[in-house]
């Protein structure tokens, strides 16, 4: 099943892997490493890591980006008046 991933989607995932190695702006390492904005990479990356072949293909730098995503969305939930999860 590893063959599903592009060669976008690992370069996505070295990104994300690498990052808290690198100095400076994520946005501009985005740009000159994968050729798109930071809006459009963080829109795939988002689809990449719900994915299972992603998981399959790195499952513990994939189970941390959900980690994170799912707790920053229930501090926004807790945040907003009214709402219910």
């Amino acid at each position: 099943m590893l063959g599903d991933l592009t060669e976008r989607d690992r370069s996505i995932l070295a990104v994300e892997a690498a990052w808290p190695r690198h100095g400076g702006a994520k946005e501009e390492i985005i740009r000159a490493q994968l050729g798109m904005s930071a809006a459009r990479y963080y829109q795939l990356l988002g689809r990449l890591i719900d994915s299972d072949v992603a998981l399959e293909y790195d499952p513990m730098l994939v189970g941390r980006l959900r980690r994170i995503r799912d707790s920053r969305a229930a501090r926004r939930a807790a945040r907003v008046p009214g709402f219910v999860s």
